[in-house]
């Protein structure tokens, strides 16, 4: 469960980089509902990262080990197709990835 705490840490870092990014470099830049989606994006970002960090902490050995394993995988694919559609949406304007960003929060 180390290798799913070390990317819960480093998944927590990158969404507080993009937080800070979206809000002192992209504010100027992106139309107030492009920046308020990456916003979105950031937020929801890093609660998927806690969220994986309490998988990797639960899952000690055995069946919950394997649940655990399991969740922080879903946590990482809810961040990569949710916040990653998002991201995607409001820096490139496209409005298909807007199609995607249900898939990751089911």
């Amino acid at each position: 469960m180390k290798k799913w705490l070390f990317l819960a840490g480093e998944s927590g870092a990158l969404a507080v980089i993009a937080g800070a990014f979206g809000a002192h470099g992209l504010q100027s830049r992106l139309e107030p509902r492009l920046l308020a989606s990456f916003t979105t994006a950031a937020h929801y970002h890093l609660i998927h990262a806690a969220a994986m960090g309490v998988a990797a902490l639960a899952g000690r050995e055995g069946a919950a080990r394997r649940r655990a394993q399991g969740a922080a995988l879903l946590f990482l694919a809810g961040t990569v197709l949710f916040s990653g559609s998002l991201y995607a949406l409001a820096l490139s304007g496209i409005r298909a990835f807007a199609f995607i960003t249900p898939l990751g929060g089911i």
